[in-house]
């Protein structure tokens, strides 16, 4: 049979094992160790297998995730979480739908601490869903806030996103991770806007703000979450002024935060069990994913898919924006499918050969791809965030899906300033040491 016509049953068969259930890296690594079989022959494919497993768990540069998703762990053990939303209560509470809007900037607070969506859907969830419902919000603006403001720890660095992004294009992860600050904030900003227009046609969906706070109150708040700036200052700035590697910064991250928690005395032995087990969870689940991605990519190349796409897309007599419209339309329905980790490693041995074939920048494209996996985490049938928040707020999910869908709207906005603007990406990054 035609390496080909191989390659094309392989994604059938890929995407006939996710319908089933099949966990995505199980699934990756079953179907790329098939195919290459079927090509080349078993003895190739069971070293292939091999190493991409080991390689994947022993590999120094990918030390970078654990550390980061424990980063995450130990702000929420040291209640960073609930000081950020404290803050960003007593500034923002006074604005059109103050606490959605609260809820909005202490989850791009927290996310520079953290680099999952999940988790910062799931952690501020539960510190601002009772405030809100307390003050009367309606559900899909209460639930839809949070699990929108969820999606920005995938953007705002440091960046799971981003560095699963790095890892399969071989693109430096520091200059990744920078350069999702200004579109990091900018969707932030675009999130607010939505609330403001939404509470400005709805009145009803959120209560008048609540009584004003004294300005010491506001400042006391301020004080309590200086570790938080450090934190970020000391991992980001070390990436961005070359002190740090990626993996050195989530190393001194995650031991300052670890000093943290043991000076707030919230360090006790069954907190560090929890941190380090989710931690663990997490990140086998993402070294799977990407194990399996790499024996898939192998089987891909040995079909030339890949290569024939970029040379077929490269050659149409279209603009190449518009072909990556086609691309963007192609991930947003496939968010509705997959999460975004595996979105990534199942598009990215197919899509990136085209992308730089079109003339785009890889970091660009990193950028504008994270964002439209992010809109896959509201999106039905398959928002992860939407499945954490319904869990959280004890709602159904069509209440959660309805006040997640306005905030596609900001997703949308940014993607296309981005691409009119690619500086937004790559100013910063052009600026690193």
């Amino acid at each position: 049979m035609d390496p080909q016509a191989v390659g094309m049953l392989g994604i059938a068969l890929l995407f006939l094992l996710l319908l089933i259930g099949t966990p995505i890296g199980f699934a990756l690594a079953a179907v790329g160790f098939c195919g290459v079989s079927w090509i080349t022959s078993f003895s190739v494919a069971l070293p292939t297998l091999a190493r991409a497993f080991y390689g994947t768990f022993t590999a120094y540069a990918f030390t970078v995730i654990p550390l980061f998703v424990l980063m995450g762990e130990l702000a929420s053990a040291a209640g960073l979480s609930k000081g950020i939303y404290d803050v960003a209560d007593k500034w923002l509470r006074r604005l059109p739908g103050g606490l959605g809007i609260a809820t909005i900037g202490a989850c791009a607070g927290f996310s520079a601490i953290c680099g999952s969506s999940v988790a910062t859907a799931a952690t501020l969830g539960r510190v601002a869903l009772p405030e809100m419902k307390r003050f009367g919000y309606a559900a899909p603006i209460a639930t839809g806030t949070v699990a929108a403001g969820g999606t920005l720890g995938f953007l705002i660095p440091p960046s799971l996103g981003f560095v699963v992004y790095g890892i399969l294009t071989e693109q430096s992860i520091g200059k990744l991770l920078v350069s999702g600050f200004l579109p990091g904030f900018l969707l932030a900003g675009a999130y607010i806007a939505v609330i403001m227009i939404w509470v400005r046609l709805r009145p009803s969906t959120a209560p008048s703000s609540p009584e004003p706070v004294p300005l010491r109150e506001k400042l006391r708040a301020l004080s309590r979450i200086w570790e938080l700036l450090a934190a970020f200052l000391l991992v980001m700035g070390g990436i961005y002024f070359g002190i740090f590697t990626p993996t050195e910064a989530g190393a001194v991250g995650a031991f300052f935060l670890f000093v943290v928690a043991g000076c707030r005395r919230r360090l006790t032995l069954p907190v560090i069990i929890a941190a380090l087990t989710a931690t663990v969870k997490v990140s086998v689940m993402i070294f799977c994913i990407l194990a399996g991605a790499y024996v898939f990519t192998y089987f891909m190349a040995l079909t030339l898919i890949p290569m024939t796409l970029a040379a077929w897309l490269g050659g149409l007599p279209f603009s190449p924006y518009l072909i990556l419209a086609i691309i963007l339309a192609g991930y947003l329905v496939l968010g509705c499918f997959l999460d975004a980790t595996s979105m990534m490693v199942l598009t990215l041995p197919v899509i990136f050969p085209t992308i730089l074939t079109l003339g785009f920048h890889p970091v660009w494209f990193g950028v504008i791809s994270v964002l439209m996996m992010e809109a896959g985490l509201i999106t039905p049938p398959l928002g992860l965030n939407i499945f954490v928040i319904a869990g959280v707020a004890e709602v159904p999910m069509e209440t959660v899906f309805r006040g997640g869908l306005p905030f596609l709207a900001a997703i949308f906005l940014v993607v296309a300033m981005v691409t009119i603007f690619p500086g937004i990406a790559l100013f910063l990054p052009g600026l690193m040491h």
